[in-house]
């Protein structure tokens, strides 16, 4: 009879034999278990794009800042006293002498840019509308007072004229090439605290139709903008100016929506308000309403955009021409019109004495009729 010790060796040989055997098919992976395409995949780093930006736009600041100043404006304000004021009884309690008005001073503040080594100083017409002194403070400490050379509302510009030596003179950045995602910056006096710079990007460009001004062709940006930044500089990351600081959507309430005038329509009017003392622009002397694309259509106007005369000026250049209320214009000098804004830009461009050809539709039938761009009146 053979002991246990005799079948040792064989016994541990198997019991070996079936462990191997077992973790052999324990690793064999499942077929249908997610991990395994997980050992399939092939990791590729992740690609990124290098952009070479500035960390500081202090260079650009440091060109910019000393072209910018800030306004100050002083108006005497006459108000009525209470009439209680002049009864005998009431008036035993105050000073007798006091008259029956009184005035007293408002102020006012803002921002503006030089733009000529000879003083010369671009605003808004609304920071410096109807101010009886005007102060600038530059860069440098130094004050001097302001002479309004002219005023241009309906695009809210105006320029000043300073009498100092050794001005630094801000340099133009061409704003037909401004793009959204530019970064800009916006130099002014937010709030009187003193000159600040803030920083963003252009949000849009072309915006029109706010109901601003007369004449709007704005940069938008959310570079902030504040009250006391108004005619104040909106600067290319070269220091280059790019437009003049002019509103913001809401005072109250928005925030990155701010509106420069391009540089572009600023040198323009510049230009006038030093040559002319104000900006003369063309005029044909007619109301305009837009028609709505569903009557627009039925008239048979492809597309459906064009523009009912309501009113004409006597005397003026559509009258003269023979342009009669009811006529719907299509065309002015081959460009169509859109809406009114579209129609009232391409008269203002011209100058006066310059030719204007009507494309019109009048009772079913299409007419062509020239007319002579008049002067535009002067709004105040």
């Amino acid at each position: 009879m053979k002991t246990l010790s005799e079948y040792g060796w064989p016994i541990a040989t198997g019991l070996l034999a079936a462990i191997v055997v077992l973790l052999t098919l324990s690793r064999t992976p499942d077929p249908a278990s997610p991990m395994d395409n997980l050992n399939t995949v092939s990791l590729t780093p992740r690609q990124t794009r290098t952009i070479d930006a500035p960390v500081s736009y202090a260079d650009a600041v440091r060109r910019a800042a000393p072209s910018v100043v800030n306004i100050y404006t002083l108006k005497e304000i006459t108000e009525r006293r209470h009439p209680l004021l002049q009864d005998p009884f009431f008036r035993r309690f105050f000073n007798r002498s006091n008259p029956p008005q009184q005035r007293r001073m408002q102020s006012s503040l803002g921002s503006g840019v030089i733009v000529s080594k000879d003083g010369f100083i671009l605003t808004n017409h609304h920071v410096i509308y109807g101010a009886d002194e005007i102060i600038t403070l530059l860069y440098d400490g130094r004050e001097a007072k302001a002479q309004i050379v002219g005023t241009d509302p309906e695009t809210d510009l105006a320029v000043l004229k300073i009498e100092l030596d050794n001005l630094q003179p801000s340099t133009w950045a061409d704003s037909s090439t401004a793009q959204i995602g530019d970064i800009v910056l916006a130099i002014g006096n937010p709030f009187g605290v003193g000159q600040s710079v803030s920083q963003g990007i252009i949000s849009a460009t072309g915006r029109k139709d706010l109901g601003l001004n007369t004449f709007e062709n704005f940069l938008q940006t959310d570079a902030a903008i504040n009250p006391g930044n108004s005619g104040g500089a909106l600067i290319d990351t070269n220091g280059n100016l790019l437009g003049i600081n002019s509103a913001i959507l809401n005072e109250s309430s928005s925030v990155g929506i701010g509106f420069a005038i391009p540089s572009n329509t600023v040198i323009k009017i510049l230009k006038n308000i030093i040559v002319n003392g104000r900006v003369i622009r063309g005029w044909l002397g007619v109301e305009t309403q837009q028609l709505t694309p569903q009557v627009a259509a039925r008239m048979g106007i492809d597309p459906p955009e064009a523009l009912m005369i309501t009113d004409v000026h006597l005397a003026g250049p559509a009258f003269q021409s023979g342009i009669k209320p009811g006529d719907i214009v299509t065309h002015i000098n081959g460009e169509r019109v859109s809406n009114g804004t579209s129609g009232l830009n391409i008269i203002a461009e011209l100058s006066p004495g310059d030719p204007i050809t009507l494309e019109i539709l009048r009772n079913d039938a299409h007419l062509s009729i020239d007319a002579i761009a008049g002067v535009r009146p002067q709004v105040n």
